[in-house]
């Protein structure tokens, strides 16, 4: 029936539209004590049959006049209030622009009708978790649509008890994913925060309060609470971006905002920080923008801050064997942090970045994963350091080349990463690029062509090695590949060995991207 409304309807002759819209009232008063699923199916039809029916004026009021006095019926009148704007927009409906235009107002009408339903509901709900829920749902679903009162709602017991059942720690997982579902729509609602501003002000206020929450959370390992919290918090950070990055630290540019971020940040599971990587981006995109230094300082330590979390949760598992995964969840999360990374690197500077992160490892003895991870980000932001009279960078490069092969394969694989992303380095020293010999047979070698030209230089003698490694092959091709595209001038003493290589590419095991790759270079 609902897909008939909705491909269908201007089949049906006009005089019949009353008749079937009575029938589905009935059916769905009668079956409402049945599966929940054909109660939301039923929903769909009479809210697909109201938004097509233009003769059906204030469907709402309609509604809710039959149908609120009646405590059984409240469940599967919530429901049809919750499904009807979430189809205003939908592309099955056949309805146009201006139609569109005429229920949205109808619906803006009618809002604090709805809204003192839901109120009157809360009342006579009591501690039915189920109809919390419901309620929740269809005033999200209304905040959606944008068309609720901002004034009227700042001033709504459902705000308030919005955060008293997120401030709870006895509250359950579904009735807290309702709640802050509700929360962000409610956000995201008054993006527009200067017209929105009574409803923005107590929305912004409520969320703060819920730190001791998040900690709770955090203390009773509840990560689904943890991942809606910093959904919240994220969502927060969005909707007062623009007052964040014109007028920080002051009324609702307020950086307790960017705290909690940080604080999500520090949760051990990456999924949590990861809710948070689109704001992150905004933020750098806006700053950017900017260019102011002032503003761009006050953010300085916000960021290096975050560039430290990121780094930890880009560390492998301690009894991880072989090279890091990269089609994996956990690294596609990594790349993902290497796009932000380079993103925000501005704001901290790269070059002081890149020479903190190599003193860790240089003033240190770090684990193998510490190590890798911090690599990993080195080479995030090589690119971005600038050459000009940078020993770190050199330093770094001499340090790699010389990493023993003994050391775990995934850092082995990373420090090639990183080789080939300081490729414009090796162009300014090429010192680091030598006379080519033919390599002589290595015991206990990894399978691969042992008479292939080896270069005498650090650089490629480093990656040839990796080239003859199966597990690090195509990160060492994908590597000289850069080598040659940059440094084309200090490697032409080097064609007849690149030559070899290209002749022995079937003796490699590479991926076909990467044999491409080192065809080309």
């Amino acid at each position: 029936m609902k897909m008939k409304i909705q491909t269908s309807f201007y089949e049906l002759p006009t005089d019949s539209h009353a008749s079937l819209r009575d029938s589905l009232l009935s059916h769905i008063q009668n079956l409402k004590d049945l599966s929940p699923v054909i109660v939301t199916q039923l929903a769909l039809a009479i809210a697909d049959l109201a938004l097509q029916m233009a003769s059906w004026k204030g469907c709402v009021q309609t509604l809710v006049e039959k149908y609120s006095t009646d405590v059984t019926s409240l469940p599967f009148l919530l429901e049809i209030l919750t499904v009807l704007p979430e189809e205003v927009h939908s592309r099955s409906l056949r309805i146009g622009a201006n139609r569109r235009t005429e229920i949205i107002e109808d619906l803006a009408y009618y809002s604090s009708t709805v809204v003192s339903l839901l109120v009157t509901c809360v009342e006579k709900a009591g501690n039915d978790e189920k109809m919390l829920i419901k309620i929740f749902r269809c005033l999200g679903s209304w905040f959606n649509l944008g068309v609720l009162d901002s004034t009227f709602m700042a001033n709504s017991k459902l705000l308030s008890l919005l955060f008293e059942v997120l401030q709870q720690d006895k509250t359950s997982s579904n009735l807290h994913e309702a709640a802050s579902d509700c929360v962000c729509s409610a956000l995201y609602a008054i993006e527009n925060v200067e017209t929105n501003l009574p409803l923005a002000l107590q929305l912004f206020q409520g969320v703060l309060t819920l730190e001791s929450a998040y900690h709770m959370a955090v203390a009773r390992e509840d990560l689904d609470k943890v991942l809606n919290y910093c959904r919240v918090f994220t969502e927060l950070c969005e909707t007062f971006l623009d007052k964040i990055v014109c007028t920080p630290g002051q009324g609702l540019g307020d950086l307790r905002t960017l705290e909690l971020l940080l604080i999500c940040a520090g949760h051990p599971q990456y999924e949590v920080v990861e809710i948070s990587f689109n704001f992150w981006y905004r933020l750098g995109e806006h700053l950017y923008k900017t260019d102011d230094a002032v503003i761009h300082s006050i953010f300085k330590a916000y960021i290096q801050r975050l560039l430290h979390a990121l780094a930890r949760h880009c560390q492998l598992d301690p009894d991880h064997e072989g090279v890091p995964e990269e089609t994996d969840d956990f690294g596609e999360f990594r790349m993902r942090v290497s796009d932000l990374v380079k993103d925000l690197i501005f704001l901290v500077g790269s070059v002081e970045c890149f020479a903190q992160l190599y003193a860790t490892l240089k003033d240190g003895n770090p684990p193998w994963e510490v190590t890798e991870a911090v690599l990993f980000i080195m080479a995030s932001i090589a690119k971005s350091v600038d050459q000009e009279n940078n020993p770190t960078l050199v330093e770094v490069l001499e340090g790699v080349v010389r990493l023993p092969e003994s050391v775990h394969t995934a850092v082995r694989y990373t420090s090639i990463e990183l080789v080939g992303e300081m490729s414009e380095v090796v162009d300014r020293n090429p010192h680091f690029l030598g006379e080519s010999v033919v390599a002589r047979p290595r015991p206990h070698a990894a399978p691969g062509p042992a008479d292939a030209a080896l270069p005498a230089d650090p650089v490629l003698g480093y990656l040839m090695k990796g080239l003859c490694d199966r597990r690090l092959a195509s990160a060492a091709a994908k590597a000289i590949h850069n080598i040659c595209s940059v440094c084309r001038d200090h490697m032409a003493q080097h064609f007849s060995g690149l030559l070899e290589i290209a002749r022995s590419l079937d003796s490699f095991t590479l991926s076909p991207e990467a044999a491409v790759g080192l065809l080309k270079g």
